[in-house]
């Protein structure tokens, strides 16, 4: 969606009818059925370009040209952010309405939550958005999901789901917010309470926003109730202080009622245990496991990054065990200094 940034007004709505019909269609808030003032809040939403190495561990994954959209929440220019926007970043843009840009920098990634912090250069003329300590939104709830750009990229939505996500990137968040319908540009995006607050930050496109629905698209949203906690964490360490998690460095999909790995990262904890793409993972330490989700609570439940497990796997319709030294993902990555 490159050029979307510099759009206002009528010729926004103009550009997303031609290159994004989910979202022309979709319904628009009307300020006068909220209890805030909309205009004032989109403001705080900003366009986020980020540059990454070539050379950098999620270059590969994640590329080297990465957009979505930052969120304003102080006065000195703090700006959240969905984390793989920014991560290993060597240079973060941020455009703001009217097509003024200023330059940035990452502050912090946090991979437990998947949140991302940059800072702003120089200051931004917006009202920073206000993080309720307990936003949770029940299923039902009405909302509101906009990225940068205004009115014109802001929808109407609904909480459709709340529950556990399990990522096949070794990710998972107890309590993601699922909302429908699907906002196109997600990432980093904005989700809003009926009092404004900010309630969550986009993540993910989804087609199972409403499990047990059939196909239903839609959005997750990392809830921002997780951020204040961890806040002071990120600012001064450039993730949050709790225990550091075993890695693996594999990716892995629940397929058919078991667990596959899908893909080993070259020269990481799984590689080099010569575990392949197509093994089926069973057990972590002699405990069964059968979804993603049991299965990272039972790796993160093994100790701290660097502990030794073992995995019980099935091979070629073979069964088998693999001694794997867990690592710490920060070490494969670029570091995020803190700047204050």
């Amino acid at each position: 969606m490159a050029g979307i940034e510099k759009a206002n007004g009528h010729s926004a709505t103009h550009l997303l009818e031609v290159l994004d019909p989910m979202l022309a269609q979709a319904s628009r808030p009307k300020p006068e059925d909220l209890g805030y003032d909309l205009d004032a809040t989109l403001a705080a939403i900003v366009g986020l370009r980020a540059k990454v190495p070539p050379e950098a561990f999620t270059a590969a994954m994640l590329g080297t040209e990465r957009q979505g959209n930052g969120l304003l929440i102080d006065e000195t220019g703090l700006v959240l952010t969905i984390g793989y926007l920014i991560t290993e970043a060597s240079a973060v843009t941020l455009h703001l309405a009217g097509g003024k840009t200023v330059p940035a920098h990452a502050i912090a990634y946090d991979y437990d939550s998947g949140f991302g912090l940059v800072r702003a250069h120089e200051a931004i003329a917006a009202k920073p958005l206000r993080i309720a300590d307990r936003a949770r939104l029940a299923e039902g709830s009405a909302a509101v999901v906009a990225s940068h750009g205004g009115s014109a990229f802001a929808i109407s939505a609904k909480v459709v789901s709340r529950r556990e996500f399990a990522g096949r990137w070794e990710y998972m968040i107890d309590d993601a917010i699922f909302t429908a319908p699907p906002h196109p540009a997600w990432s980093g995006a904005a989700m809003f309470g009926p009092d404004g607050t900010l309630a969550g930050v986009g993540s993910l496109y989804v087609e199972d926003a409403a499990p047990g629905a059939g196909r239903s698209p839609g959005n997750m949203f990392v809830p921002a109730e997780l951020l204040p906690p961890i806040l002071g964490d990120l600012l001064a360490h450039g993730r949050s202080g709790g225990p550091k998690r075993p890695y693996l460095a594999m990716f892995t999909v629940e397929a058919s009622g078991v667990l596959v790995i899908t893909h080993v990262v070259p020269n990481g904890p799984a590689a080099r245990a010569n575990l392949r793409p197509g093994d089926i993972v069973r057990g972590v330490n002699g405990r069964r496991v059968a979804t993603l989700g049991a299965f990272y609570r039972a790796l993160w439940g093994a100790g701290t990054a660097g502990v030794a497990v073992t995995l019980a796997l099935v091979r070629d319709g073979r069964p088998r065990e693999a001694q794997v030294k867990t690592a710490d993902r920060y070490e494969f990555l670029r570091s995020v200094k803190p700047h204050h």
